[in-house]
């Protein structure tokens, strides 16, 4: 791997610039850092880095260390470099004055002496950032519904006249292409009934009709991604809310449009579900697109959408090409667990390496293509923040663990640096970092037990049966036994403390009322006039020695009762009650009972 590899990191109060393999040394910064580092950043070539700090700004010289220039300003909040690395822009915090305006807070510095080289206001961050054509001779920013375009030269002044603009109702955003013919993207969202539309214009003093146009509807937002020539247009349009109700998060849909017009498409997903990511190839020529419901598809299509090849479903939603475009790494990252494949585009997208690299919130090619660096960075996750470095073969090489750290990022270097890949070498020698990092992961800490993996199994159906229905709980287990020993009421456990006398419960106010009905129904019938005496059944000697009664006692018994309730009846209907017809009935059979009494050997 070349020296001039390298990579740096941000933490709370300091920044540090990493030589890449096979050092991994540190590089001394000649500038204090003890204050807050809001922002930091590599020009896009690694010529320059930047970083901010409350009162200034520093741009350094990434091979030593070097101060280049210090910047006094106050509260920069965002940097951007030009695509050359010649201008530094910064962004300060909003500022109004007396007059009611906002001072000028996004400054356009020279890098290599620091002098002041444009200004302009801007007070909202998010679309704060000039546009520098690809060979830094056009600038371009918006303004409401206008994007002008102005020379770069040593009499820039935004408050002259434009070199050209661009006049678009209702217009969101704006992307300048790389390349030697630069051309510029813009987004019209949905509004009113019309169809969003994004269009392609070529970048002359009179920009009136676009060379190539798409309308669509579902479009909120949009994303817009050149190919490395400028010559083809990913547009990815997303809405908040999903009309269908099938997603939480919205819809996704994805356009294809070429620089003249020559075609213009949407790319057919074979999968429902959003877009997780989408990436061109440093080749130009092919984009990679994860997407659909979990286990996510990832599908290669070339610069027309045809599809070339499609990877199996899985858990993933990020794609990255490496440099030379000859690996493609997939992961799951975010709230997925974390694993990365690598595939070799040269061989069939084999898959050459996998390996599980958990709460990443930073994932990157190093520009010889050879090496991933994988991080966890706060704010995301204030935990188990550091870095690491992956060789391509999945081989753990560097780690550097940080109490916090907030961005990490390789040094951008040019891809003639680096020699084309025909195979990868043998694995490089891990550091001790990582040596110690696999034998502090490798080892089970003492009395820890590994949990099983496999389905989901309810906890009564664990323990390697996963038919067993065996009670677990101990209530279970009683009342199975208590049903095993032909009991049927669980047992109960009274609380009394000892030597106290049993409380008395409390009754309740329908168990009251029950009971004064009771006592009221008592008291009724006990003032009813008596009937006649019942005739007194006679005791008789069982029949059957040992107390049981004989089937003719029983008999008898049966029909004294009977009898008894006659004479009752007999008693109300000669008190002039009305009597039901069955109880008539009733009273009629009264001879026959009397005669099957005699029959059984009774008599009064």
């Amino acid at each position: 791997m070349s020296a001039l590899t390298q990579f740096f990191y941000r933490a709370p109060k300091a920044v540090g610039l990493i030589q890449g393999a096979p050092s991994y040394e540190d590089i001394t910064i000649q500038q204090p850092t003890s204050e807050d580092i809001r922002v930091s950043q590599y020009s896009s070539n690694g010529k320059y880095f930047a970083f901010t700090q409350p009162s200034f700004v520093t741009i350094v010289n990434p091979d030593d260390g070097s101060v280049v220039n210090k910047l006094e300003l106050k509260d920069v909040f965002d940097l951007q470099f030009s695509p050359n690395g010649s201008y530094l822009c910064t962004w300060e915090k909003p500022v109004k004055q007396e007059d009611g305006n906002y001072h000028n807070n996004v400054k356009i510095f020279t890098s290599v002496d620091g002098k002041l080289f444009g200004e302009y206001s801007a007070k909202d961050q998010s679309g704060w950032k000039p546009d520098f054509t690809a060979n830094e001779e056009l600038i371009a920013r918006q303004s409401k519904n206008e994007i002008k375009f102005y020379e770069v030269n040593a009499e820039l002044n935004f408050n002259k006249p434009a070199w050209s603009s661009l006049k678009v109702e209702n217009l969101q955003n704006f992307k300048l292409s790389p390349g030697k013919n630069p051309k510029i993207a813009i987004f019209v969202p949905e509004k009113s009934g019309k169809p969003a539309c994004v269009s392609v214009f070529n970048i002359t003093t009179s920009m009136t009709q676009p060379v190539s146009t798409k309308s669509f509807f579902k479009a909120e937002r949009c994303s817009l991604k050149w190919n490395s020539l400028g010559t083809a247009l990913l547009a990815l349009a997303s809405t908040d809310v999903d009309a269908s109700n099938k997603s939480y998060y919205g819809e996704t849909t994805l356009y294809l449009l070429g620089i003249a017009g020559s075609y213009d498409s949407r790319i057919t997903l074979d999968k429902d579900g959003p877009i997780h990511d989408i990436t061109w190839s440093p080749s130009a020529r092919e984009f990679g697109v994860v997407y659909g419901y979990m286990p996510a598809k990832t599908t290669i299509f070339d610069a027309r959408g045809n599809t070339i090849h499609s990877l199996p479903p899985a858990p993933k939603n990020t794609i990255l090409f490496s440099p030379h475009a000859r690996y493609i790494l997939v992961a799951g990252f975010g709230n997925l667990q974390g694993t990365v494949d690598v595939y070799d585009r040269q061989q069939k997208f084999t898959k050459i390496s996998s390996f599980e690299a958990s709460n990443t919130s930073v994932c990157q090619w190093s520009p010889d293509g050879r090496y991933i660096l994988t991080a966890t960075t706060s704010p995301r996750l204030r935990v188990d923040n550091g870095v690491k470095v992956w060789y391509a073969t999945g081989k753990l090489i560097f780690n550097k663990d940080f109490k916090e750290v907030y961005s990490v990022d390789w040094r951008p270097r040019e891809l003639e640096l680096f020699p084309p890949l025909k195979k990868l070498d043998d694995d490089p020698q891990p550091t001790q970092s990582a040596l110690d990092y696999q034998e502090k992961h490798s080892k089970a800490t003492p009395g820890e037990t590994t949990k099983p993996k496999g389905a989901y199994r309810p906890p009564h159906q664990r323990n390697g049966n996963a038919n067993s229905s065996a009670p677990q709980s101990l209530y279970q287990r009683e009342l199975g036994a208590n049903l095993s020993q032909g009991s049927f009421q669980p047992r109960t456990r009274e609380r009394t403390v000892p030597g106290a006398p049993k409380p008395v419960e409390k009754e309740s106010k329908s168990a009251a009322k029950n009971r004064k009905k009771r006592e009221n129904k008592k008291v009724s019938e006990n003032s009813t006039p008596e009937p006649s005496p019942a005739p007194v059944e006679p005791k008789s000697e069982p029949l059957i020695a040992g107390g049981v009664q004989s089937l003719e006692e029983k008999k008898i018994r049966g029909l004294l009762k009977k009898l008894r309730a006659i004479e009752a009846l007999k008693m109300k209907q000669a008190n002039g009650e009305t009597l039901e017809d069955t109880q008539v009935l009733k009273i009629q059979t009264e001879d026959k009972i009397r005669a099957d009494l005699s029959s059984l050997g009774w008599n009064e």
